[in-house]
This record gives C-alpha cells, sequence and structure tokens, in this order.
C-alpha cells in the first residue's frame, strides 16, 4: 500500500472530512493543504480571486516537502489537497514512484456548490465554478463520488487501496 495519499477535488467535495476519517482508519497522521497557503493566497481567494498557477507553485513544492520528509522517516501520511490539474499532481507525486496514491472525490457542480453555501471558508461559493473549469480529472486515481455517507467513502477507498 501507498505510504502517502492525497485525497483531492475541488473545493466543498469533503477533503478535509474524508481525508481525516481515512487518516483515523489507517492510524495515520492528517494534514490539510489550506494550512499551508502563505497569506497572499488566502487574501487573494478571499477576495474572490483564483489562484493563478504562479500563486500555487510555492504551496505546492511545500506540499511535495511535506510528503517527501514523511517518507524518508517511514511515516505515512493523508493529505487533503485540491491537486486540480495534472502538472500539481505531477509536482505532489514526484516524490517516489508508487510512494502516492491519490483519491480523487467526484461529485456534481450543485452539490457541492449547496454544501460550499452552509459552510465558512475563505473559498466562496462563488469561486467554485472557477474550480471546475480548472479542474483536470485524474484518470490514475481511484475514483469515489461523494453522494454517499462518509464512512462509505472511507471503505471504497480502504477497499481500492488494498487491490
Amino acid at each position: 500500500m501507498s505510504r502517502a495519499i492525497v485525497v483531492m477535488g475541488v473545493s466543498g467535495s469533503g477533503k478535509t472530512t474524508v481525508g481525516l476519517a481515512l487518516a483515523e482508519r489507517l492510524g495515520w497522521r492528517f494534514f490539510d493543504a489550506d494550512a499551508y497557503h502563505p497569506p497572499d493566497n488566502i487574501d487573494k481567494m478571499a477576495r474572490g480571486r483564483p489562484l493563478t498557477d504562479a500563486d500555487r507553485q510555492p504551496w505546492l513544492e511545500t506540499l511535495r516537502d511535506l510528503i517527501r520528509d514523511h517518507l524518508a522517516e517511514d511515516r505515512p501520511l493523508v493529505l487533503a489537497c485540491s491537486a486540480l490539474k495534472q502538472h500539481y499532481r505531477d509536482t505532489l507525486g514526484d516524490v517516489a514512484t508508487g510512494s502516492v496514491t491519490f483519491v480523487y472525490l467526484q461529485g456534481s457542480f450543485d452539490v457541492i456548490y449547496q454544501r460550499m453555501q452552509q459552510r465558512d471558508h475563505f473559498m466562496k461559493p462563488n469561486m467554485l465554478q472557477s474550480q471546475f473549469d480548472t479542474l483536470q480529472e485524474p484518470t490514475d486515481a481511484i475514483v469515489v463520488t461523494i453522494d454517499r455517507p462518509v464512512d462509505e467513502i472511507v471503505r471504497k477507498i480502504l477497499s481500492d487501496l488494498s487491490r
């Protein structure tokens, strides 16, 4: 089994909730990529402006280093991170072949928009379309639809990981 799992998807898809539940089941550490955004990125998103690739690159490199450090010390982890584009996933997964597994939480715009309206987060619902516009759905990830309870999602992920 991989020693690093990145739970990915658009904002509001449940990355933190699922990632926390998955980490708990595995007995692994959990990290939320949002906690690693520099203040300028958070301020930009809070003002309703999408990040550019240039804004994201240092953040992605920090996350890659977090994964790399944990793997080097044989400490597995689950990371919740949007990882919307393939080259973002390539940056995160370049630590070692086969050591990082991506889990894509897939859901419709309408379902996720409704979820986002019910939470207090710097990523506002009016920016969701930019997330879907940026999203390059992965071809090499475990894909789980978000229209089921969290415990079912985690069971599906664990089942797919054990294959």
